[in-house]
């Protein structure tokens, strides 16, 4: 059995670098999920599957102890341009080790794995359940909000992104919006037809100049950003229809439904959300685990970027290894002394730790 944490560290970097060989771009992750179901059996323990997801619970599971959820996924976007690497071959070089999903998020899934092997193991006051989810890069309703229904309820769950080990106890929501604005065709040379394009320009100013009244200490003001915009067929007709997109940003103070609601009342096209189901999500600061997390030297902060917490109905706080600004990006790496630290942190805050 590994019992210390130079061990730990070699088997988590092994892991990493076998993983980030297989492909697992979202909605294409079965081989790096068969593998992670293999390897996590090797080693003695019993796994659920379900689609692409895999998780296990710990040995000791008591049913009168509250449980804690060690989660990260196994998917990845897409390489993007400018690798100067081959993003499928792991590369160690300078204390750094490259590959696609090695910062995100690669790093969180083996040490959240390689900690919940080894407390597991050991008495605690509480429970354990590891879960790779897939999908989380899309948002797709087959990763783990597919699952939790099916996990014994969870009090608390730590989501592994890459935070630099710092506690996000709030990240914001996304809602996209349809927007679509009807006129009526005609000739462009003669006084024919109602442009749509026109019709939406008003529409478009509020996006942009509208503030919701509730901003957040932690995540700031709601954001909205119009990113798509269709209008016309030829030069010489009046586009009969003009449709455009919206990007909203949620924090903490409003429900997606809130805002779409809000919105409604303040423009003239119709607006269709494509989904209500990504909120923001928040934990108290005085939550016992961020509390530790402070007297252990960690930042609480408020994140803009969006996990699966966001698909979570009970506490949560993202933290884990690497930089968010290294992910999604050529040449994506992970320190080694980062995964060190992981280890290190993530054992101090949950060994013992009392709910």
């Amino acid at each position: 059995m590994i019992n210390n944490n130079s061990e730990i560290l070699a088997e988590a970097i092994g892991l990493l670098k076998s993983l980030i060989s297989i492909p697992s771009i979202s909605r294409e992750e079965a081989v790096a999920a068969d593998f992670l179901q293999n390897y996590i059996e090797a080693v003695g323990m019993e796994t659920g599957r379900k689609g692409n997801n895999v998780w296990c619970l710990s040995p000791m599971f008591s049913i009168g102890k509250p449980t804690i959820l060690l989660n990260s996924h196994i998917d990845t976007v897409k390489p993007v341009n400018g690798w100067r690497k081959d993003p499928f071959t792991p590369r160690e070089e300078n204390g750094k080790l490259y590959g696609l999903g090695s910062n995100d998020a690669g790093a969180s899934l083996v040490t959240l794995l390689q900690i919940f092997l080894v407390l597991c193991r050991k008495e605690q006051n509480y429970n354990l359940v590891y879960l790779a989810s897939c999908e989380e890069e899309i948002s797709g309703k087959s990763g783990i909000e597919s699952v939790l229904s099916g996990l014994p309820p969870i009090a608390f769950a730590i989501v592994g992104e890459p935070t630099e080990m710092h506690p996000a106890i709030a990240e914001k929501g996304l809602m996209v919006l349809d927007v679509v604005a009807v006129g009526r065709a005609g000739h462009a040379a003669r006084d024919e037809g109602d442009n749509a394009i026109y019709k939406v320009l008003k529409d478009i100013e509020w996006f942009r100049d509208y503030r919701f009244e509730k901003e957040s200490p932690l995540l700031g003001p709601v954001k909205m950003s119009v990113t798509q915009i269709n209008a016309g067929t030829q030069h010489n007709v009046v586009p009969d229809r003009c449709t455009f997109v919206v990007d909203v940003r949620s924090n903490e103070l409003y429900s997606n439904e809130e805002l779409f609601n809000e919105i409604q009342r303040h423009i003239l096209s119709e607006a269709k959300a494509r989904s209500f189901r990504l909120n923001s999500s928040s934990i108290a600061i005085d939550h016992s685990f961020v509390k530790k997390a402070v007297k252990l030297g960690k930042v609480p902060y408020g994140s803009p970027t969006l996990s699966d917490q966001s698909l979570m109905s009970f506490p949560s706080v993202k933290m884990g290894p690497g930089r968010s600004s290294r992910s999604h990006t050529a040449d994506e790496y992970i320190m080694i002394k980062e995964l060190e630290e992981a280890i290190e942190l993530y054992t101090a805050l949950l060994d013992g730790f009392i709910l």
